[in-house]
């Protein structure tokens, strides 16, 4: 089946890997439907008139288990500018008003205010279901410019003509667009045909050396801490980052306070069970997660107790592409630039992509040539490549050993990252200040 010819319309198709149940054609039919944070970014940017815009979500019935995320100034002003804060305020978004390191001891070895003053927006926390359902309800919604994305789920695509802008379902069904967008995720099955004849293998994800546990946490369930508030409070809006021994534990609040997320992210060769699964959920051990952080206070470890689940999986990304880019079709997000959470900047490169897609294709105002979309995507491409491939190696650089296996001395200092990261403000400012695609990566 292929999108209903209209001479007239600019049609964009976002292919992706989607959290969801089963629904129709254009049609959602249950309630906790959820698209991936790139597809429904892309559609909420790149709405307009004479648009339209459909996207192919994987369908997956899954639980979400510790899934936190945060927006950095640099993606929370893009997210502001769009003037969607309606559909995402049922999820109380909270504002990070500090990030602080913190020793095993519970010493606060360093503090970086989050300024909004500063960087133009705040950092803004998330739990992942009501990110995605805010941005779900934005790109399906009748009251934003242009006609709502339709959402076609169960739609596993197995293929990609890159130049005719054609990609076909596992059932052989078709969809045709002028504009392709990649936001499949780390297995892409679009950054294989855009690679295809470019690179001798396809690009695949790389284990990384450190594996992460995930973590949700109901405050009101928490218990008393023999701490002080100082040292540890729920209700403080801040994100705190215990390191010691060669692991650490990030955490931080959501939902208003009513919950709390931890990350705990070890070394694959010190770990204690098998994290060698790349499942999103596969379920971890509580007595092997204690095993591991033993030498870690007390009160970090009841807090672990507390969780009704655990998740555990090996970390991964993949090395700088290429290209993102062939014919009619762009990767953006995790097909493009899989990066690890080290910098909290993967949903939020994702948001920039969007960005820049919907700066370069603003003045698009009808059906684009095949040539004029091959221009546009490679400015696009330009624009986002050193930023994002930088970042990527950012958030490597930061996962090696910030303390040492046997000692508590931290010598990590993400100030040297937080001015690079968050003074960001958009792909045509970037370009007007740094000019296409820098070398800095060469």
């Amino acid at each position: 089946m292929a999108i209903d010819a209209q001479a007239n319309i600019f049609k964009i198709v976002i292919v992706g890997g989607g959290i969801g149940g089963l629904a129709a054609v254009g049609h959602i039919v249950q309630d906790d439907t959820l698209l991936c944070i790139t597809n429904s970014a892309q559609a909420v940017a790149l709405r307009g008139p004479q648009r339209e815009i459909v996207i192919l979500e994987k369908s997956r019935m899954q639980r979400e288990v510790g899934a936190l995320l945060s927006l950095q100034p640099n993606s929370q002003k893009i997210v502001s500018r769009w003037n969607i804060d309606s559909f995402l305020a049922p999820g109380k978004p909270m504002d990070d008003k500090e990030f602080r390191i913190m020793d095993t001891t519970g010493q606060i070895r360093m503090r970086m205010p989050l300024e909004k003053e500063k960087y133009g927006a705040n950092r803004v926390c998330y739990h992942r279901q009501d990110l995605h359902a805010g941005l779900k309800a934005a790109a399906t919604s009748d009251s934003l410019p242009g006609p709502p994305a339709k959402v076609v789920t169960a739609s596993k695509v197995t293929s990609c003509d890159c130049e005719a802008g054609v990609v076909t379902l596992e059932d052989g069904t078709t969809y045709e667009g002028d504009l392709i967008i990649g936001a499949d995720g780390i297995h892409s099955v679009i950054r294989d045909a855009v690679l295809k004849g470019i690179t001798p293998e396809p690009a695949q994800p790389k284990p990384t050396g450190i594996s992460a546990y995930r973590l949700l946490l109901n405050t009101a369930d928490l218990p008393p801490l023999p701490v002080s508030a100082e040292v540890f409070d729920h209700q403080r809006a801040c994100t705190t980052l215990m390191m010691g021994y060669d692991k650490r534990v990030i955490m931080g609040p959501a939902r208003g306070g009513e919950v709390l997320g931890m990350v705990c992210i070890v070394p694959d060769d010190n770990m204690n069970e098998d994290s060698s699964n790349n499942s999103w959920t596969t379920p971890g051990s509580l007595d092997m997660l204690l095993e591991t952080y033993s030498e870690f206070p007390e009160w970090i470890r009841e807090l672990f107790k507390h969780a009704p689940d655990i998740a555990l999986w090996q970390l991964r990304d993949i090395d700088t592409l290429p290209t993102w880019t062939k014919g009619r079709t762009i990767l953006i997000g995790d097909a493009a630039h899989a990066m690890l959470p080290t910098q909290g900047q993967g949903a939020g490169q994702s948001v920039e992509d969007a960005e820049a897609l919907q700066a370069f294709f603003a003045d698009i105002k009808s059906k684009p040539s095949a040539t004029e979309v091959h221009e546009r995507l490679s400015e696009v491409f330009e624009a986002r490549y050193e930023r994002a491939s930088l970042i990527q190696a950012y958030s490597r650089q930061q996962a090696a050993n910030a303390t040492d296996k046997g000692s508590t001395t931290i010598k990590l200092n993400p100030a040297e990252f937080m001015d690079y990261n968050c003074n960001y403000d958009g792909a045509l400012e970037w370009v007007r200040m740094h000019g296409q695609k820098g070398r800095l990566l060469e």
